[in-house]
């Protein structure tokens, strides 16, 4: 019991920390006017992240297409996780390439790109904020620790508190 109870005050207090922090509450204000602008031009948001992180991305374009909490029109919003997509470009290609090779495809200026990685050093979504960049889309950075290469990447970057372990980035 004296564990669970350790964890969730762990997690408490980053989230406290988090939220102590007046730069987060406005990057996330700055993130939510970056995506409402593309939305609002006709434009989508894709979003890439690794294993959990690849998870959150398909959350959340989810909640954008489908519905969160009220009934609305849908919005254009994809994750890249066609699994079809992903194991022919890591065999074609490589795994570096699994997220870049789509926006290559896809994106157009104007899109957002929300990349999310823990470390900020995932080489595959470091590449993909690369090639978002070239190719005129924002990119939004959903980050931990130090925020890594991708952080330098980034119009927007959403940092969560230093931690030892991932997933307390990944719970904020």
């Amino acid at each position: 019991m004296e564990e669970i109870r350790k964890n969730l005050f762990q997690a408490r207090e980053i989230l406290e920390a988090f939220l102590k922090d007046e730069k987060n509450m406005i990057h996330i204000r700055e993130a939510g006017d970056v995506m409402v602008k593309a939305l609002q031009d006709g434009m989508k948001i894709i979003s890439c992240g690794n294993g959990g992180s690849m998870c959150d991305a398909m959350h959340f374009a989810e909640e954008l297409t489908g519905r969160f909490r009220d009934d609305r029109p849908p919005v254009a919003a994809v994750a890249i996780s066609d699994l079809a997509h992903i194991t022919c470009t890591a065999n074609d290609y490589s795994f570096e390439r699994i997220f870049s090779r789509y926006i290559e495809a896809l994106g157009k200026p104007g899109d957002v790109l929300l990349a999310i990685s823990t470390s900020g050093n995932s080489v595959n979504i470091v590449r993909a904020a690369e090639t978002a960049r070239q190719k005129g889309l924002k990119v939004i950075g959903l980050t931990g620790k130090d925020g890594g290469k991708l952080s330098g990447l980034c119009d927007v970057e959403i940092r969560a508190p230093l931690s030892e372990y991932s997933d307390r980035a990944q719970e904020i």
